[in-house]
């Protein structure tokens, strides 16, 4: 969903165009500052802080809309009783990687551990060591609101058997690094899939379509193909358009993202460095176009 921005600020985006926008900071030497980046790039925000301008940072709250009810965010603040204070590393990296809860209950995959699986070992400590340096916020938990026939957590063994597939990420050796850290971007910490491919009968991502687009995205948004077809997706792009996109939201028709991909933009694309948004473009241009139109 894109919108028209008024001419003081089409001008404003123009002058970043001419100018170049300025890069974000790349991840240092200390894990927390790396974590925070991490943070960024895998959308943490959107989840786990609601839209409200007095919402607490990360603890829990946003409401998700999807065809099986309503999902919360969970408090993942420090905060030993509603958060993650009593949580080890080894507990944060099961449910990251496995969708395993401490006590050993499955998470529904509105979580998308299905793609933070391929996060690094180093990427999930640097998260771990971010998190745990927030301020705990001690705020409940609010209940999800589901359909009655997914209120029952034991049949998600038997989704997982058919539609996870757990495992890092591992780099094509015959690619660059730039290719390789775009596909590694793409597919565990910023999880594009998850909105951008559609869903089979099962609930799962379907592989044939990779990225091609979904009718039916999260919160009922229709999530664009963007695959490099030319006429269905994103094929008359240039990577410098998708940069762009990704830094302050314009298409190269001058249109500005709205809804959930313009906060995804505004919360977790627009905090990468330069080279991390271009890796990400230089990636997802390089894949199989598919036709797929979802207008």
């Amino acid at each position: 969903m894109t919108g028209r921005w008024p001419t003081a600020a089409l001008a404003a985006a123009a002058v970043l165009a001419l100018t170049g926008p300025a890069a974000a900071e790349a991840p240092g030497d200390d894990p927390v500052t790396r974590g925070e980046y991490v943070m960024r790039a895998g959308g943490c925000v959107s989840c786990h802080t609601p839209r409200d301008e007095d919402a607490e940072f990360l603890a829990g709250g946003r409401a998700l809309e999807t065809p099986f009810g309503t999902f919360y965010g969970p408090n993942i603040t420090p905060d030993p009783e509603y958060g993650l204070g009593d949580w080890s590393l080894d507990d944060f990296i099961g449910a990251m990687t496995e969708g395993r809860a401490p006590d050993g209950r499955h998470y529904y995959p509105v979580f998308p551990y299905t793609s933070y699986t391929r996060m690094r070992r180093q990427d999930l400590e640097d998260l771990w060591a971010y998190l745990q340096s927030l301020e705990p916020v001690s705020q409940p938990n609010r209940p999800h609101e589901l359909h009655w026939h997914v209120r029952w957590r034991l049949p998600l063994a038997g989704w997982k058997w058919l539609n996870f597939e757990p495992g890092e990420f591992e780099p094509d050796p015959s690619r660059s690094e730039t290719w390789n850290r775009g596909a590694y971007l793409v597919h565990a910490l910023s999880h594009c899939a998850e909105c951008h491919t559609p869903r089979t009968r099962t609930g799962g991502l379907d592989r044939d379509r990779w990225l091609a687009g979904a009718r039916d995205g999260p919160e009922g948004e229709t999530a664009p193909n963007i695959t490099p077809h030319r006429e269905t997706g994103i094929g008359r792009w240039s990577e410098r358009h998708l940069v762009r996109y990704l830094d302050f939201g314009m298409d190269p028709d001058g249109d500005f993202a709205g809804g959930l991909m313009g906060e995804f933009i505004d919360e977790s694309s627009s905090h990468l460095s330069d080279d991390d948004r271009r890796a990400i473009a230089h990636y997802i241009l390089s894949l199989e176009p598919i036709e797929h139109a979802v207008d």
